[in-house]
């Protein structure tokens, strides 16, 4: 009888330059393109540039502060909180907080670089 389930005990390590520590659970590196859920760890005072994604993201911040730049307005969430941002919007995320923040997030379709449109 073959397993209706799968269980992930070793994400993909996303490589970076930032210090941000991204563990990839499901997506485009589990052939999976329809979702991604992965881990992330942003240090003090990470952020990335901005960037127009094709996808819905949701995150939920496990510990921390994550600041949100979204089209015109900055939301802050705190741990237990959660976001969804819908494809098209103008983003930027970043941690400019003195601790690091820990959270999930998950995008519909999965994260690819050819889908997040991120400005240079």
């Amino acid at each position: 009888m073959t397993k209706k389930y799968k269980i992930q005990k070793t994400p993909f390590i996303v490589p970076t330059e930032d210090g941000k520590l991204i563990q990839e659970h499901w997506g485009n590196s589990t052939e999976n393109s329809n979702i991604s859920i992965a881990h992330m760890i942003a240090p003090a005072g990470w952020s990335e540039p901005h960037q127009t994604p094709e996808f819905d993201e949701f995150t939920f911040v496990i510990r921390g502060k994550k600041q949100f730049e979204i089209d015109d307005e900055t939301v802050i969430l705190e741990a237990g909180q959660s976001i969804l941002i819908e494809k098209g919007a103008r983003i930027r995320y970043s941690n400019p907080f003195d601790a690091e923040c820990e959270y999930l997030a998950i995008c519909l379709p999965a994260f690819s670089m050819d889908l997040v449109n991120r400005e240079a």
